[in-house]
């Protein structure tokens, strides 16, 4: 499932904005997604200097401290399919990946040199996992990875699932939600509401402008940001 609202035009808006900016503007949509929807704990962003990504989520369950149980033909299968459904979505997409590992997460690599030019052949902007990433020189151009610590070795990594939920960082994911992320972290944008989310992140602007101008002012006094404060509220 995917946000059929979502245009070429929204996400390159979309990813103009940090993070941030689109956490607060969710709050003004959804007020009670101050609570749940965004990354909770630090990933390591191994790209800051790409920006945002946006796009629709694919998800996939992995593990590398133990080899497969599967046959050699079932882990061919299930990791074969799991391409077809990444290039089954509308790009761009974004890679969701929980390692399962329990006590030895980032044991082994999804993601490296190989993995990122094919993802990135495939419509994929970028990846959000709590496992690892290697071969940061060497990452497909463009290509945004968060990734909850870097290791040297791919390990024993396979593909135990794809497409069902998954939760990194505190955030759940589900397949075809609207992730946004950045250096800060990510976040799902309210199926059906990313047009709004735009709205809403430029009504914040306008506010917290009034604030700023006054803040950033020389000699600037506690009465004077008071009523910047009081009067950021009736900008609409």
């Amino acid at each position: 499932m995917t946000d059929d609202t979502v245009t070429a035009d929204i996400l390159e808006r979309l990813s103009a904005l940090d993070t941030p900016t689109v956490c607060n503007a969710i709050e003004l949509v959804e007020p009670d997604r101050r609570g749940f929807g965004f990354t909770t704990r630090m990933l390591h962003c191994v790209r800051p200097e790409l920006g945002a990504m946006t796009g629709i989520a694919r998800t996939v369950l992995v593990r590398a401290a133990r080899p497969s149980a599967d046959s050699a033909e079932t882990a061919r299968e299930k990791r074969f399919g799991y391409l077809d459904y990444v290039a089954s979505a509308a790009a761009p997409t974004i890679s969701l990946v929980q390692d399962l590992d329990d006590g030895q997460i980032g044991f082994g690599a999804f993601w490296g040199e190989v993995n990122s030019a094919i993802h990135s052949a495939l419509g994929c902007v970028g990846t959000i996992t709590n496992g690892c990433v290697r071969d940061l020189d060497a990452l497909a151009p463009g290509f945004q990875a968060l990734a909850g610590s870097i290791a040297p070795s791919h390990g024993y990594i396979h593909v135990e699932d794809f497409g069902a939920p998954v939760t990194i960082a505190g955030m759940t994911v589900r397949s075809g939600d609207l992730v946004h992320a950045d250096r800060h972290g990510g976040v799902v944008i309210p199926r059906g509401h990313a047009a709004a989310v735009l709205d809403a992140a430029d009504l914040m602007a306008r506010r917290e402008a009034v604030v700023l101008e006054v803040a950033r002012k020389p000699g600037a006094s506690v009465a004077e940001i008071k009523q910047a404060m009081l009067d950021m509220a009736k900008v609409t």
